[in-house]
Formats: structure tokens, C-alpha cells, sequence
């Protein structure tokens, strides 16, 4: 049996698909990009605040699931320019406890959807 998750806090879906699903105890969210939820557009003028845009959209839609960062397990990261990681990541890292990150995979692929430069999915447990 599966739940899906769906806030006014993070960006609707642009397409066929849930923002998150719950599976028994589990968690899979879509990826997130920077779109503000409020304005419906995308705010990309740099990294470091994109970065924190689409880990705010995630963590909107790990509350509407009834958890937070702690219950991550798995993140994915997807990003246009494997020269930003390190911006990217000093962003991504401040939303973790050091000592108890997920694991994760950081991808440099072609193009992302709306032609935004990062973005993040995650799975996790739900308490």
C-alpha cells in the first residue's frame, strides 16, 4: 500500500508524478529543483542559493510526510556542472548532522528540467 505526499509548500509537479510516496515505512521523494513554491518561478542567480532553495522544497515535503533531514537515508544529486559541487555541497552539508549524513550519489548529467543546474531527491524512514 502506498500514500502519496503532496504539500503547497514545495513546487507542484510539472508533470505526472507525486512529489513523494510513502511505502510502509519508507519515503521516496522526487527530485527537487529551485522553484519557489510561493511565486511559481524559478530563482537560479547562483549556486549556493539555488542549493538552498531546492533543500528548503525538500525539506517542505519531508514535514508534509511527518519527518525531517534526520530520516534520510539516501540523497540523489544531480547537477549540470560538476565544477559547482563544492558549492553545492558546502549548501547541501549545513542540513545534516555530520555524524549521521546520508549516504549519496552526486551525477554531473547533460540537462535538468527547466534547464535548472541542480537537483536533489531523497529516500527515508518515516518514524
Amino acid at each position: 500500500m502506498k500514500k502519496i505526499i503532496n504539500t503547497n509548500q514545495a513546487p507542484a509537479p510539472i508533470g505526472p508524478y507525486s512529489q513523494a510516496v510513502v511505502a510502509g515505512n519508507m519515503l521516496f521523494t522526487s527530485g527537487q529543483i529551485a522553484i519557489n513554491p510561493q511565486t511559481g518561478l524559478l530563482e537560479t542567480e547562483d549556486i549556493k542559493s539555488e542549493t538552498n532553495l531546492v533543500m528548503k522544497n525538500l525539506a517542505a515535503v519531508l514535514i508534509a510526510a511527518g519527518t525531517d533531514f534526520s530520516a534520510v537515508i539516501k540523497c540523489s544529486i544531480f547537477i549540470k556542472d560538476m565544477n559547482q559541487f563544492a558549492e553545492i555541497n558546502s549548501v547541501y552539508g549545513t542540513y545534516f548532522n555530520e555524524d549521521a549524513a546520508p549516504a549519496r550519489e552526486t551525477v554531473e548529467v547533460a540537462r535538468l528540467p527547466k534547464d535548472v543546474n541542480v537537483e536533489i531527491s531523497a529516500i527515508a524512514i518515516i518514524p
